[in-house]
């Protein structure tokens, strides 16, 4: 497994990271959550991405007995929670990124989790009705109070990671340090365009989320919408329609027979892409089945199949560069 620096932080993350999203706590058991994570941590992964809202915080319930019962070394792995959308109440207070928010969900994650402190805590989308001030001043407060170790966005536009980091610098607090945002051979903006100055000036870390799309850029669509798949859940209907479109399906047929003449599979070819990128800190890996996660966390071994050559020919199938502005 290699470790890179997450943005300018002296921390490393392992490059392929596991995520709860979805999974634990809504899709499959707890045995086969253990397993999982068991694996990866094997594996040398070190890095578990989780938010309350996931599964109304009952998959940090789950991660948090799976941590406990394992008794890894606390120093060994790295543990993320995300505060914006709350844990399923719907009071004005409980949802959001005001200080009584951000506090609060934050001392609930760490009674789900089992822990006294997160690595990483994540703003998960932007909140417009929350002065920033308010929300780096509550991040700042909880890595003083030793809750949290470093804080980040989620789903942030570069300009409003800029100007965290500029109330940051006014007010001498500790500004973000990470990024998670979308990142896959279709969906490329925000990660090589729109945030492309910020990776030099404040040193963004990245930790992607979706680098198969939902499960799009793998061999499970390329004919018939299967059963029981993860874009086949109510949450991730607008996912679906948006990428499972003739137009996307006929460019993944075409990857996955570059995959295929390359002598490995769509998944990894998918995940290697996204790990080619020296931008991307760790690309954050979801699985149902252990089989699944073998697959995927052997993603590195093709690194060196990704010629200039090969990339070309990735290139001209996807015909979605993003385009960067003219100065």
């Amino acid at each position: 497994m290699e470790y890179r620096r997450l943005g300018k932080s002296g921390i490393k993350v392992s490059t392929l990271s596991f995520g709860s999203w979805i999974t634990f706590g809504n899709q499959i058991g707890d045995q086969i959550s253990e397993d999982l994570m068991a694996y990866a941590y094997d594996q040398g992964v070190n890095f578990f991405d989780n938010a309350e809202i996931y599964a109304n915080g009952q998959s940090e319930v789950v991660m948090g007995n799976i941590l406990k019962k394992m008794d890894w070394d606390r120093s060994s792995y790295i543990v993320s929670s995300k505060v914006f959308f709350g844990d399923g109440g719907t009071k004005p207070t409980q949802k959001g990124l005001n200080r009584k928010h951000v506090i609060e969900a934050c001392d609930a994650a760490l009674r789900r989790l089992q822990l006294e402190y997160l690595d990483l805590y994540f703003c998960h989308r932007p909140d417009k009705e929350t002065p920033m001030e308010e929300t780096v001043w509550a991040m700042h407060q909880l890595i003083m109070q030793g809750k949290i170790f470093y804080w980040g966005t989620s789903e942030w536009s570069a300009q409003e990671i800029m100007e965290a980091h500029m109330v940051a610098r006014q007010y001498n607090l500790i500004g973000p340090v990470m990024e998670q945002p979308q990142y896959n051979m279709l969906h490329r903006d925000k990660v090589e365009v729109e945030y492309s100055q910020i990776y030099k000036t404040v040193g963004l870390g990245t930790t992607i989320w979706s680098p198969l799309a939902s499960g799009v850029l793998t061999n499970k669509y390329l004919d018939k919408f299967p059963a029981d798949t993860r874009l086949g859940r109510d949450e991730l209907k607008s996912i679906a329609e948006r990428n499972l479109t003739e137009d996307k399906l006929n460019k993944v047929r075409q990857l996955n027979e570059l995959a295929l003449e390359l002598g490995t599979s769509l998944a990894k070819l998918g995940i290697a892409w996204c790990m080619k990128n020296p931008n991307v800190s760790t690309v954050i890996l979801g699985a149902s089945k252990i089989d699944q996660l073998k697959e995927t966390l052997t993603s590195a071994d093709i690194l060196p199949l990704l010629t200039p050559e090969v990339m070309t020919r990735i290139e001209g199938i996807l015909d979605n560069k993003p385009k960067k502005p003219a100065f």
